[in-house]
């Protein structure tokens, strides 16, 4: 931690994923930005001893163990109250940085302030590309695409891969729709005037929303491929059934804020018939949407289960 004031305000929110946060912290305080910082981080009532261990391991880090879980939203928002920097810059726990990654987003930043988000290029931890460092907003083209299995079958094709800016590697600096929350720097006034994250969105979707209505106060997103980290994913998850579930919860809550009536309940149907469809297609064609083994039960729960996240949160 800088101890001049900070520019910049690093925010960490952990759930259950103790040596996956240390390691973010150890790879970032090795790698730090060159601007005055400090380093926030929210432990949601982890039951692995994320928050002892944070603790000792880096006692510069302001840590904010919070007695209840609150969601990622509700974690940075919670995080963000004590921030002081000119920038907040959202980090997930289960990301490791590289030597220039917060300097890289960090020029980025100064170089077009006028965008008033910035984000980078998400890796797997072999290096590859992980392509979700960014997507455009929810449409019934996409959610299309999608649910008729078109995307799966053309995933480089930009018409067709709409929402994931299909065919494009993210080598360069280019404006998006939306920028993961994983690695996502904001003004601070900016955050403020917006009032951090709707607290309706206890998981998933939550960056998408504040992208949306931060491009209706003139914000223009973007990334630059300069700023590159590891993202592993999935590291608070314990189900992938469960994650699935949660993101379409999360989608459908977005879709309700963000659209009128009838096209929601067009999305709404296009959703359903995704989930049905896989269930139908599983009993054929095991693992042919989503790369795992045996996946019929799988989808079967998630069509049964339909009524926990069809109607969003």
């Amino acid at each position: 931690m800088s101890l001049a004031k900070p520019e910049l305000s690093i925010l960490v929110v952990s759930y259950n994923t103790r040596q996956i946060t240390l390691e973010c912290l150890d790879s970032l305080y090795r790698h730090p930005p060159s601007v005055p910082y400090e380093v926030i981080v929210v432990d949601n009532a982890s039951k692995d001893g994320s928050a002892e261990a944070i603790a000792a391991a880096f006692p510069q880090a302001t840590l904010v163990a919070s007695a209840e879980n609150l969601g990622f939203g509700g974690g940075n928002n919670l995080a963000a109250r004590s921030a002081k920097g000119r920038r907040l810059l959202l980090l997930n726990p289960d990301t490791i940085v590289f030597e220039r990654t917060f300097d890289a987003v960090w020029d980025y930043a100064e170089r077009e302030p006028f965008r008033g988000i910035w984000g980078g290029r998400t890796l797997h931890k072999d290096g590859s590309l992980n392509p979700p460092s960014c997507w455009r907003e929810i449409s019934l083209w996409g959610l299309f695409t999608t649910s008729s299995g078109l995307q799966h079958l053309f995933p480089s094709n930009p018409l067709v891969s709409w929402e994931d800016y299909g065919g494009w590697q993210r080598d360069r600096e280019r404006e998006v729709d939306i920028v993961a929350g994983c690695f996502l720097l904001i003004d601070t006034p900016l955050w403020e005037q917006l009032g951090g994250f709707d607290s309706r969105f206890f998981m998933y979707a939550e960056e998408s929303d504040l992208c949306m209505r931060a491009k209706r106060l003139g914000a223009r997103p973007g990334i630059t491929p300069d700023a590159a980290l590891v993202h592993l994913g999935g590291a608070s998850t314990s189900s992938r059934t469960n994650a699935l579930m949660n993101v379409q919860r999360a989608r459908l809550t977005l879709m309700r804020k963000h659209w009128s009536p009838l096209r929601f309940a067009l999305g709404r149907a296009l959703i359903a018939y995704w989930a049905w469809s896989r269930k139908h297609l599983s009993r054929f064609k095991s693992g042919r949407f989503d790369g795992e083994g045996n996946s019929q039960e799988k989808w079967a729960m998630i069509w049964n289960k339909r009524s926990e996240w069809l109607n969003g949160y």
